[in-house]
């Protein structure tokens, strides 16, 4: 890590940052909005489940979305200017759509991440240029961009920022654009939300839309059990940590991180591994395309939820999202072996979904006990 110089002044900085302003702007404009797909399940008569399909973006995620409104915020408060090498802490998937903005303004990035990502994940953000520095220990992560900072990095800080650098109130927003495509739907006006926490940036971001627009819709966070945002959101303490690692990437998070709003979530579900790998291979059979981990998390949330709503006759909708491909587990959650050896045997937990969704009721697999 080599310190840079201080940044330029004067109407040459200004003029740098208008141009990159328009850079983003111009993406955004190319950028179709992601598809929301319909699913109709046997067991679950008179409620539509709906999942936006954010792995259609440019970098393959959800955090696209995000990515691009951390340098927007950064450009906006002066903080990252010409020549800047830039530097974030990530599982993955933020630091490929960062490292992918950071080519098209013309920025080195440096991934900060853990070394257990997977391997797909690393060889996707150093094909766009950028580098990653591996940690060992995933706690230390924000420690280590935090060292790149102090060397003269902007450091977008995902985990610090995101519930703040994207415009809740709308601005094609991912809460404004699920409510836009619902608008002609049987129920235009979801009974619940449905999405993993990471940095807690897209729960926020929905939760206050919500509020906002006056919506009697819910918000539920979809978390792998034993995460520190389950025991916060319980205990109301941003103290709590992990109880028990996941493989998830993503989400399930080992701090409550700044983003996290407990205030704003209605509904905590906690989903073992095991079901979320599981429901990765339900989601291929009904979409015909292969999702990561974090949707398969959300999968198993919305069945939960729909089962309650089945058996108090309600009827409505159910919006999730869907995170990431599933190719970038080739390696690590779509890998037999790879999941034998870490003592993940998903077959039984499909099994119990699919009969879930057969007939409305909920069945648990032998990995829930």
């Amino acid at each position: 890590m080599t310190h840079v110089d201080g940044p330029p002044h004067g109407a040459d900085a200004r003029a740098w940052i208008s141009h990159a302003l328009a850079l983003l702007r111009q993406e955004a404009a190319r950028s179709a909005d992601t598809h929301l797909l319909k699913l109709a399940f046997a067991g679950f008569p008179g409620i539509d489940f709906y999942f936006k399909d954010e792995a259609a973006h440019p970098t393959g995620s959800l955090k696209h979305r995000l990515a691009r409104s951390l340098y927007l915020y950064a450009l906006c408060n002066g903080r990252l200017h010409a020549g800047q090498p830039v530097v974030d802490a990530s599982s993955g998937s933020t630091a490929i759509s960062e490292a992918w903005f950071a080519r098209l303004l013309g920025l080195s990035f440096t991934a900060v991440m853990p070394a257990g990502t997977a391997p797909r994940k690393i060889a996707d953000v150093e094909a766009l240029g950028a580098h990653c520095d591996l940690v060992a220990d995933p706690a230390m992560v924000h420690e280590r961009a935090a060292r790149h900072a102090a060397a003269g990095a902007c450091h977008l800080d995902q985990f610090g920022l995101a519930e703040r650098a994207t415009d809740w109130r709308g601005n094609n927003n991912i809460a404004e654009s699920i409510l836009g495509q619902l608008a002609g739907e049987p129920h235009p006006e979801p009974a619940w939300i449905v999405c993993g926490i990471g940095t807690g940036g897209t729960s926020t971001t929905i939760g206050r839309y919500l509020r906002y627009r006056g919506l009697r819709t819910r918000l539920c966070a979809a978390a792998p059990t034993g995460s520190a945002f389950v025991h916060g959101w319980h205990g109301r303490d941003r103290t709590a940590v992990c109880s028990r690692p996941t493989v998830i990437e993503g989400i399930g998070r080992p701090r409550v991180e700044p983003g996290f709003l407990f205030e704003i979530v209605d509904e905590v579900v906690e989903v073992a591994d095991v079901e979320s790998i599981a429901a990765m291979q339900v989601l291929e059979r009904h979409l015909g395309r292969r999702y990561g981990g974090s949707s398969g998390t959300n999968l198993v949330a919305c069945l939960r939820l729909a089962v309650r709503m089945r058996a108090r006759g309600e009827r409505g909708s159910i919006v999730s999202l869907l995170c990431d491909p599933g190719e970038r587990y080739d390696a690590t959650l779509s890998n037999p072996d790879w999941l034998r050896r870490n003592g993940l045997e998903p077959a039984a937990a499909a099994d119990a979904l699919r009969a879930t969704i057969a007939s409305g009721r909920w069945h648990p697999s032998a990995d829930e006990g």
